[in-house]
């Protein structure tokens, strides 16, 4: 039996269903190389299986989202294909497996990346907090049991081993939803959830000119399905209802709007952004628009800390802080940490550190490799990478890596 890993493994549970509201004090505390690389891994794989798999590959890909965006689900990619949900969950599941078989008969399995992050003889429960953790920290709650199974699978260990494990992880996500629509939503908490506080004020992009802001919606632009184990809904006190989630991150900003008193009231995905990535056209729902008890409206977003960086994050973001100014609203990315876009602007970044990486991107895009020699170089780490992307305008498209100037 091999000894705990102390490297992105948390003290406490994360899904909160044994002590409470224990969510990561703040999610920088979790950013890390190591799960990029696995991510460039799986997309590699997935690509490599794909080659004559086409629907296959874009079914995995939707599904765990690879690209860096929210896995999409059930119901969304049998409605984009043109079959049932239940299709839908059939051919992803065959799809994974299909996808483990090529990986073995190609000499890949265990792939090193994953089997260093989830190490076969790693006792249930350590690697049950991990994926815990890292399934909050990157807001992949509606696909829990899929990726933390083939996590898993693709560090080596054994179907049945994975299976267990994962039905754990999926059991405490699901039991978290529960006592969240049941106990902690029906009472007015005593105080904030756990983690930093929000700092309306001087995170908030406040449009120029004096007009009267759009009034709020009176419903979503967004048809919520309650059809992924992730998923789930609460009663909020401020507006009055029951309100869905798709995600722990996405739950925990509901319940810190509806505990601020600087916020009157707000509407969940108040509205349908478009905006392009290479050519193609698609559609963003904003988390959600609140009133402050100024009267003044604010449009947030919420998008996990590491992954505000890749570029189909940044076209989102940028579609969506336009549309809140044509609104005459303010515009707000949560990351669910104290290090917002405001803190990325000001934060300081070894001048060393940056210029290797400008004069390497001035050669042309950079891959993984190159970044690897790099930070071993340096020694910069993912919070450095994030705060270059955006000062600059790089494009970072995830997996696979690959770094662009402009």
């Amino acid at each position: 039996m091999q000894t705990e890993p102390a490297r992105d493994v948390l003290p406490d549970d994360p899904a909160g269903t044994d002590t409470g509201d224990s969510f990561p004090d703040d999610l920088r505390d979790h950013l890390s190389f190591e799960f990029e690389e696995c991510a460039h891994e799986l997309a590699g794989l997935v690509d490599d299986y794909a080659v004559d798999r086409e629907r296959a590959g874009t079914i995995l890909r939707l599904r765990l989202g690879i690209s860096g965006d929210r896995p999409e689900t059930l119901t969304r990619i049998g409605a984009r294909l043109d079959f049932s949900r239940d299709r839908a969950r059939q051919l992803h599941t065959k799809a994974a497996g299909e996808l483990l078989r090529h990986t073995a008969r190609a000499g890949r399995l265990p792939v090193p990346e994953y089997a260093r992050r989830y190490p076969v003889g790693t006792r249930d429960s350590v690697l049950t907090r991990a994926l815990l953790a890292e399934t909050y920290a990157t807001d992949t709650d509606i696909a829990v049991n899929d990726l933390s199974y083939l996590k898993l699978r693709l560090a080596g260990h054994t179907a049945a081993d994975a299976k267990r494990i994962a039905g754990f992880v999926t059991q405490r996500i699901v039991g978290w939803r529960k006592k969240t629509n049941h106990l902690l939503s029906r009472l007015r908490a005593d105080g904030t959830p756990a983690g930093p506080p929000p700092p309306w004020p001087n995170r908030i992009d406040w449009p120029t000119g004096s007009g009267s802001p759009a009034p709020l919606p009176t419903a979503p632009a967004r048809t919520f399905d309650l059809d992924d184990d992730g998923r789930g809904w609460f009663y909020l006190h401020k507006p009055g209802r029951d309100i869905g989630f798709d995600s722990g991150l996405e739950a925990r900003l509901l319940r810190l709007l509806d505990t601020d008193d600087r916020i009157h009231t707000f509407q969940e995905y108040p509205d349908a952004v478009g905006y392009r990535i290479d050519g193609e056209e698609y559609l963003h729902f904003p988390t959600v628009v609140a009133e402050l008890t100024d009267g003044r409206r604010v449009l947030i977003d919420e998008q996990p800390l590491g992954h505000i960086g890749f570029h189909v994050n940044r076209m989102k973001c940028a579609a969506a802080r336009a549309r809140a100014h044509e609104n005459g609203w303010g515009w707000l990315l949560w990351t669910g940490s104290s290090v917002g876009e405001p803190e990325l602007a000001a934060r300081r970044v070894p001048a060393g550190i940056e210029n290797r990486l400008s004069e390497l991107l001035a050669e042309g895009p950079a891959r993984l490799p190159a970044l690897r020699q790099l930070r071993a170089d340096t020694g910069f780490d993912l919070l450095d990478l994030i705060t270059l992307v955006i000062r600059h305008e790089w494009q970072w498209d995830r997996a696979p890596f690959r770094l662009a100037a402009g």
